[in-house]
């Protein structure tokens, strides 16, 4: 389940805890907004990314 994708905004790597959260290298965690953006959950502020994709898409 554990996918990894790049924060374009401050280049740290991310790691996916669930269909919708994950993890940056800092420790900031992150909510899916779509698959190429997510907001961070401390500041609020919109984070481009490299690609989060869903699961369900793969089907």
């Amino acid at each position: 389940m554990s996918t990894s994708f790049m924060d374009l905004e401050d280049g740290d790597l991310c790691f996916t805890m669930s269909d919708n959260m994950a993890m940056d290298s800092d420790g900031h965690m992150l909510m899916r907004m779509g698959d190429n953006m997510a907001m961070d959950m401390d500041s609020g502020d919109l984070h481009m990314i490299s690609s989060w994709e869903d699961e369900e898409d793969d089907d």
